[in-house]
């Protein structure tokens, strides 16, 4: 992590190959202990000792498990200290308290039982951690939570679809306020389900029904008449929907979003509601939507597969970037489509694979991009491991940070590159240039002396 004032030190706290007596001299400042609370591997005793002596309970809060030896766990166990000694249980027990998410590993270590010890802890508050935490729980691990005697257990337990609620617990489910939301949205409805739950005076409920993906033509026409954006973006987006209904939901919201409703707004830009059900639909019914009005359809179609080659030609060359990006991940999308695309809008790093990972892309075209106007894209002539050291002379004094903060962390950066971005303005590059494991010891030191370590 960078710390914005010191970032040559937080990025050394960090670096791979710094020597052990480096890493000690770092902890004794908070921005070497700051980039040294993400380092992977096995802490050395020494170090931990450092961290323990000028951190106290805040860096004792990630010396735990195979973080550090089992020499160093049992030192930090009997630490004098209580606030050092029960920092990490204590840290756990908090994100426990609030709601927060933390790893079934760390569970069982604070708690000292199994998962499955867990789902029957005294603790309500531990009850819903493991159900947010255990995501392939055992149907019987879920029935049971999803029976809790506590309402926000049952709620948590009840919230994915997977392991999602057994049929023998829908009845339940759906009757329970906890829960009843959550099993709307998911579990297939009879007639006698959905007529009880549609009287229910909950929009979220509401919300849910119009989301669930197993309507029928007769229990979509019964919330037709709601005026709940969301409910109305849901409904349009389903199967059931014919063409001339579907385009008159879509025309009340886009009538209240132009009006200033930040609900419309949410409802068409910001939920995750798509017509996946086109995904596995027959061929014919899915070539219905290639020239859908509503991008969402046509993302969902150009990531299906086996569409004729003249579908596959027109979703490349959509008006809707997100459409193009989809269509560009089939297997067999051509070299020049993939191209074309990074050059015009470079890649998107939170969807893997990246498309400049696809097989199909002309790798050897990457150097190519450093030249491209657009930002994104001269990033990735980075991605070229043999990149020359000319072109990544010139990313370095790149106008945009992160194209910088890329050269800082290419395989092949030379250390007289390295020395120039350490002195970069934008504190990131700094970091990421001094946590580069070609770095020379000799630098190191100098980082080090520089802050009167």
């Amino acid at each position: 992590m960078v710390h914005l004032h010191q970032p040559r030190l937080s990025g050394l706290g960090g670096n791979p190959v710094a020597p052990d007596d480096v890493l000690v001299r770092l902890a004794a400042h908070p921005a070497g202990r700051h980039g040294m609370e993400l380092r992977r591997g096995r802490l050395p005793d020494a170090v931990a000792e450092a961290l323990l002596t000028h951190g106290g309970a805040d860096s004792a809060v990630r010396l735990h498990g195979d973080r550090i030896s089992p020499a160093m766990r049992r030192r930090i166990a009997e630490h004098p200290d209580p606030e050092i000694r029960d920092a990490h249980a204590e840290y756990v027990r908090g994100c426990v308290r609030r709601g927060t998410r933390v790893s079934l590993a760390d569970l069982e270590e604070t708690y000292g039982l199994s998962r499955t010890e867990l789902a029957r802890a005294a603790d309500a508050d531990v009850r819903a951690a493991l159900a947010r935490s255990w995501y392939d729980r055992p149907l019987t691990v879920q029935a049971g939570l999803l029976a809790d005697p506590e309402p926000a257990v049952r709620a948590v337990a009840s919230e994915g679809r997977h392991p999602g609620i057994p049929p023998e617990s829908a009845d339940r489910c759906l009757a329970d306020p906890a829960t009843r939301a959550n099993a709307a949205r998911q579990v297939p409805l009879t007639a006698e389900q959905f007529a009880r739950l549609i009287t229910v005076d909950d929009e979220e409920v509401r919300e849910a029904l119009a989301a669930n993906p197993h309507l029928t033509p007769d229990t979509v026409a019964r919330l037709l008449d709601s005026a709940d954006p969301l409910v109305r973006v849901a409904l349009a987006q389903n199967r059931q929907v014919d063409d001339e209904t579907r385009a008159r939901l879509y025309a009340l919201v886009e009538a209240e979003r132009a009006a200033g409703s930040i609900a419309a707004e949410s409802a068409l830009t910001w939920n995750f509601i798509a017509p996946d059900w086109l995904r596995t639909a027959p061929l014919a019914e899915r070539l219905r939507h290639l020239d859908s009005p509503y991008p969402v359809f046509r993302r969902v179609l150009a990531s299906s597969r086996g569409l004729p080659e003249e579908a596959w030609r027109r979703l490349d060359e959509d008006p809707d970037l997100g459409v193009r990006r989809a269509a560009a991940r089939r297997p067999d999308a051509p070299a020049d489509v993939l191209e074309r695309l990074l050059r015009a809008h470079g890649d998107v790093s939170h969807i893997r694979p990246t498309l400049v990972e696809h097989p199909n892309f002309p790798r050897h075209r990457l150097r190519t991009f450093a030249d491209e106007p657009y930002p994104n894209a001269r990033r990735l002539a980075l991605k070229d491991p043999d990149l020359p050291e000319p072109l990544l002379e010139q990313l370095a004094a790149d106008a945009e940070p992160f194209v910088r903060r890329a050269v800082a962390r290419h395989p092949r950066v030379s250390g007289d590159l390295l020395d120039r971005l350490l002195a970069d303005p934008d504190p990131n590059v700094a970091n990421d240039a001094a946590s580069h494991p070609a770095l020379s010891p000799a630098r190191m030191y100098g980082i080090l002396a520089a802050a009167d370590l």
